[in-house]
This record gives C-alpha cells, structure tokens and sequence, in this order.
C-alpha cells in the first residue's frame, strides 16, 4: 500500500453513520453493535429493567487514579450509602468545620437568632397590669355599693390624727340644734334697768309665781337677756309674753348692742278694756339673728316708744 493508497475501502468505513443514510444502506452500511451509535463503543446495552436504583454494577472496582473509559458509567454508592471514595472536607487538615458557629454575640441576625423573648414578657407584663387594674376597679365599685352610695363628702383625717366632720355629719348636727330646747327666761331672772321693778300684783302672768316686770314706762327703763347656748347661726324668733291696760304698745329691741330698725308691736291683741291689765295678757314675737353661744337681747323704752306694758315672760324657737 502506497501513501497515496489506503487500499480498498467500504462506504462504511468512509461515513460510520451511513446506516443512518438510504443511499448507505444500499452499499450496505449496517448500524455499529456499541450502544451510543459510534462504533467500536465499549458500553453495553441493558434490558429494561435489569439493572435496579441504588444497586452497584457488577464490575470491578476502579482503582485510585485510574479513570474510567469513555462512556463508562462509573461506579457510584446506592443512594443513603457511603461511597468509599468519598472522603469528609473536615478529616483533611484545614478542613471546613464540623458544626456551624453560631452569629458573632448570640443575638444577631440570620438563622442563628432565637425568639424574642423580651417581647413576649413585655406583653405578659401588661396583661397581668391589665388584669390588676381591672379588680381593684370592681373592688372600688363594690365598696361604694356596700356603702348605700353616700355622695356626701367622706370625713379626711387631719395631721393630728383627727376627723373633720362630713357634710352628712353637719346636718345631722343641723337636726338635732333644730330639734333642741332653745333657752326661755322668766321675767324676774332678766337684767333690770332704769327704773324697771318686779311686781306680783295683777293676776293672769304666765311666769313662775306670777312675778312680772313692772315700772316700764319710763325713758331708759329696760330688761336684759344673756342668751347662752344658742346651737349654731342662725335666724331665731324670739317670742314676748306682754300685758297692756286696753291699748297699744312698743319698745326698742336690741341684739348684740345693735337696735333693729322696727319697734317691738306690742298692740292690744287681746282686745282689752281700756285700763284692764288684767284681760290685756298676750305675746309678740320679731325675728332676730343671732351668734352660736352667747348673745344678748335687750327690750328698752327709748324716745319715741309707747311703753306702757308689763313684761312676763321671753322665749325663742327655730325661726
């Protein structure tokens, strides 16, 4: 065979794929017996089937170093199986860790943080403020129940330790001054002036023993009353037990040194004879205002009066 001259030659060996060709085929181009369609191929066709997943093919076990031909399937471990050729990063020297190292200072970002447990309590802590809030509210509604719903104000202690009274306390005390004895006076106890006398002589006095107050009709005679335990301030009626001989009378009345502005009426209300002191019994009364504790009342016949009365008997009530 000469360089120019390969020898005879077949249309399959000049086009390995002429089988896949008609006009190969008719020169007789026959398919290779490899299983990749190129020939002299050293794989092998399987039946379907024949080999299983995770199995190893029954061949011998490749060398280290030794590469496998081309179109061999190499030979590899059943799945979940240790390849023996497969060896860890972290059994070579300045292999990769074992574990991962957990975020610079515990409580970073990423994968490695935990729960936010600061959260969690902050929320349980309002909750159970919540909660505590929610009773002693329904604590206090209760004892204002339980109190018969008093508006009144409630009485404070004082820096000594004391009580001031409440205002349901000050009208209670209101009451019991209302409902109190308020003081009376006979005429022979009150302070005598200016010529004014006792006397027992005309019957009908309505004082202890009949004694009344006589010699009235005179300028500048007078009677005084101290009034003492008067139970609050307040506006009083005082009441005059008087006798006229038939005709009409009056006096200045004064309280705690000031006169009133009126005269005391002291008319002829029994409508008696004219001279008939003894039918001429009757009473008076003007409102006076008056201290809590002592006060003083004075009846005076001063310039101007008609002062021809006897005097009996002084009391006040409630007004």
């Amino acid at each position: 065979m000469t360089p120019g001259n390969n020898g005879a030659s077949t249309p399959e060996d000049d086009d390995p794929f002429g089988y896949l060709y008609a006009d190969g085929q008719a020169r007789g181009a026959q398919p290779p017996s490899g299983g990749y369609g190129y020939p002299n191929a050293v794989n092998r066709v399987r039946a379907v089937g024949e080999r299983q997943y995770g199995q190893q093919a029954a061949q011998a076990p490749q060398q280290p170093g030794q590469t496998a031909a081309y179109g061999q399937v190499p030979q590899q471990a059943g799945y979940g199986q240790p390849n023996a050729h497969y060896q860890a990063p972290e059994t070579t020297p300045g292999g990769a860790p074992t574990t991962r190292q957990a975020a610079h200072g515990g409580g970073g970002g990423g994968r490695g943080r935990g729960p936010n447990t600061k959260g969690l309590l902050i929320g349980a802590i309002a909750v159970v403020a919540a909660v505590v809030i929610g009773i002693s509210v329904a604590m206090l509604g209760d004892d204002s129940e339980n109190t018969g719903g008093d508006t009144g104000a409630s009485s404070a202690p004082s820096a000594d330790g004391s009580a001031e009274p409440s205002q349901s306390s000050s009208r209670q005390a209101d009451d019991n001054a209302d409902e109190a004895e308020l003081p009376k006076i006979d005429a022979k106890a009150l302070l005598l002036g200016g010529g004014a006398t006792t006397a027992s002589d005309i019957s009908g006095a309505k004082a202890d023993g009949g004694v009344y107050v006589t010699g009235f009709n005179v300028p500048g005679a007078s009677v005084t009353w101290n009034v003492n335990g008067i139970p609050k301030k307040a506006q009083y009626r005082l009441y005059v037990n008087y006798g006229v001989p038939g005709k009409d009378a009056d006096a200045t009345l004064s309280v705690n040194g000031t006169a009133q502005t009126r005269p005391l009426n002291m008319k002829n209300f029994a409508n008696a004879a004219e001279g008939d002191y003894e039918k001429g019994w009757t009473e008076t009364w003007a409102n006076v205002q008056l201290n809590k504790g002592t006060n003083t009342i004075k009846l005076s016949c001063e310039a101007g009066n008609q002062c021809d009365v006897n005097l009996d008997k002084l009391y006040l009530v409630k007004e």
